[in-house]
């Protein structure tokens, strides 16, 4: 339990997925203008890289590295195809309860099959020699740590719209500046575990 607890708050807050490693900035910066959105978002990015932590971990462990069969080098596409199949399933399922969100999230819900963030989790849980309960929780901790990421910059854009910002800043260079800045705040973490 204790080795679980270490991997849930290493993937969540030491080793953030966005603000240490750098991966899935694509939805981070194009989701984060407003928290509802950012919430909406992250709430997909949870269910899709667990399910796909527990799913790929299953495939590696008994099919792709069984010995009879002796396939990891087939890892990346086995990987991308699940976590494609998994995302439409989620985007078919907000389409039809969520259809307000589904609107909001536009094209960054299919851009999570290509979120680098999600196949990320499942190579790292491959490479680290993770079973299938540790990976399942390293992926639910990142994604936590993905969400708490896009959710903390949602609040601090909506914050910057009432801000004046010096005309150079103004979009996209403030909003960079912001990442840089709570990157650094995370790297203060990292002497938790």
């Amino acid at each position: 339990m204790k080795e679980l607890l270490i991997i849930g708050i290493s993937a969540a807050i030491v080793n953030n997925v966005v603000l240490s490693q750098f991966l899935g900035l694509c939805p981070f910066f194009g989701v984060s203008k407003k928290i509802e959105t950012a919430a909406g978002m992250g709430g997909a990015v949870i269910f899709v890289i667990t399910l796909s932590s527990f799913v790929t971990s299953l495939i590696y462990k008994y099919i792709l590295a069984n010995p009879h069969v002796n396939m990891q080098f087939l890892q990346t596409i086995v990987f991308i195809l699940v976590i494609a199949a998994l995302v439409q399933f989620v985007e078919m399922f907000l389409k039809k309860s969520m259809p307000a969100l589904y609107q909001s999230l536009g094209v960054y819900l299919p851009l999570i099959t290509t979120n680098c963030a999600v196949l990320g989790v499942a190579v790292i849980n491959v490479q680290k020699e993770y079973n299938v309960l540790q990976g399942t929780v390293n992926g639910f901790a990142t994604a936590l740590g993905f969400t708490i990421s896009i959710v903390l910059m949602a609040g601090l854009r909506e914050k910057m719209e009432y801000n004046d910002v010096p005309k150079y800043f103004q979009g996209f260079p403030i909003v960079l500046l912001t990442a840089g800045l709570m990157a650094i705040a995370f790297f203060g973490f990292s002497g938790v575990i």
